[in-house]
């Protein structure tokens, strides 16, 4: 299987030439760090993005930039942060979870997977802050969308279209983004001892105030203990965080104002500057399953139900470690116990209709087996399918990532 390093547009045009007259299929990557992420593909040749790199515009007072789609986060974020400013949707570094290096992760991943840090509930998602996309579909034929082009030919919002599809759409080489100015101070609000109930109702209560709690993630005792921060792990409690920021007198007052309000669910602390950041940072990256194999899945669901899944998994005698962020809203849910379908059928039995399931980690043995993504209703699998033949009616990219076939997706 051949690898090609891609530097330029007319490298893409080649190879998706080369593999519409043959029917070969091609694997879309940039530094590989997510591609353990969904099911095995079977493929004749990699396009590594990595190469494709590059900042084409940053208009700072105007809050965007545009980047090649193979331009590392971490060289984008210090670029913003000599300005002061950041990407707000916090996106996550999946690659310690999936057995790779931190700081691999590309523009292009980041986007191409809609993935967001523990900010979304207050920021909004990844695709949220994308503009506009230029690219390829997998008819070999070249796109605009979004940003400075008011209107595309294909009807589509292919922002919206490329954000999550995993590069089974298209092969996006350049992305329009909105930046954002960074907070002043970020603190964390803690709340010690409370079971998983009592957390939901208080992070609810703490995101409806008027006191602007940027995110919202409890954490039990377990979990808590894997925490290398004092304030986290010494007590040997759950702990609910809140994060506020802003200006410094402003996140100050609302600080000591959510103490106030947090009284009643248990003993409180705080968390400042560096340990406060190093905390969501953490939180968004999953760190408390870091370097472990077992099966780990990334459940969304509506934050009251989050207490009720839960249960429902361990009902079905799957033993299993977990934490929530997004205010309930999103659960990380890692096995104990073996089961030869990963937990898949108590989980999403667990999270039903109103939610989904995603197995983010896992041996290449049960990818195999079981779908990765939450497979769609018939009505969903069709409108997949008329996309799909739009943009890649051959099935040459990323072929099998997300599905096998659309007529075998499975309804829930």
């Amino acid at each position: 299987m051949q690898t090609t390093k891609i530097t330029s547009d007319d490298q893409i045009q080649d190879m998706l030439d080369w593999a519409l007259a043959g029917q070969h299929g091609l694997a879309v990557q940039g530094n590989a760090s997510k591609v353990s992420l969904g099911r095995p593909m079977a493929v004749d040749a990699v396009l590594d993005m990595s190469g494709l790199t590059g900042v084409q515009l940053y208009e700072p007072a105007e809050l965007v930039m545009k980047a090649k789609a193979g331009m590392k986060l971490s060289e984008i974020k210090a670029i913003l942060d000599q300005q002061g400013q950041k990407l707000a949707f916090e996106p996550p570094d999946f690659g310690p979870l999936l057995g790779t290096a931190a700081d691999l992760g590309t523009l292009g991943g980041i986007f191409s997977g809609n993935l967001s840090g523990s900010s979304r509930v207050k920021s909004g998602a990844a695709r949220d802050h994308l503009l506009g996309v230029n690219g390829f579909t997998g008819r070999g034929q070249t796109f605009q969308t979004g940003s400075r082009v008011m209107k595309n030919v294909t009807g589509y919002d292919l922002c919206k279209l490329v954000a999550g599809s995993y590069g089974t759409l298209a092969i996006a080489t350049e992305m329009t983004f909105k930046v954002l100015p960074k907070h002043d101070t970020v603190r964390t609000v803690l709340i010690y001892g409370a079971d998983l109930p009592t957390a939901v109702a208080c992070m609810r209560d703490a995101l409806s105030s008027v006191h602007d709690v940027a995110a919202a993630a409890f954490l039990p005792a377990e979990i808590a203990a894997r925490i290398p921060l004092d304030y986290i792990s010494s007590p040997g409690a759950s702990v609910i965080a809140l994060k506020i920021e802003g200006p410094k007198p402003s996140a100050t007052f609302r600080c000591e104002a959510m103490r106030k309000i947090m009284a009643p669910f248990g003993d409180i602390e705080e968390l400042h500057s560096h340990n406060s950041q190093q905390f969501w940072t953490m939180t968004s990256n999953a760190a408390p399953f870091v370097g472990e194999t077992a099966p780990l899945w990334r459940l969304s669901v509506p934050p009251a139900n989050a207490s009720t899944v839960i249960a429902a998994i361990k009902e079905q005698g799957t033993d299993c470690l977990y934490f929530t962020d997004w205010a309930g809203g999103l659960i990380w849910v890692q096995l104990v116990s073996e089961k030869d379908d990963g937990g898949e059928a108590a989980i999403r039995g667990a999270v039903g209709a109103e939610g989904h399931a995603t197995l983010i980690r896992g041996s290449e043995l049960l990818r195999n087996r079981i779908a990765p993504f939450q497979p769609v209703s018939p009505t969903v699998a069709m409108l997949n399918r008329r996309i799909k033949e739009g943009f890649d009616p051959d099935n040459i990219l990323n072929p099998g990532r997300m599905y096998l076939d659309e007529e075998q997706q499975r309804t829930t």
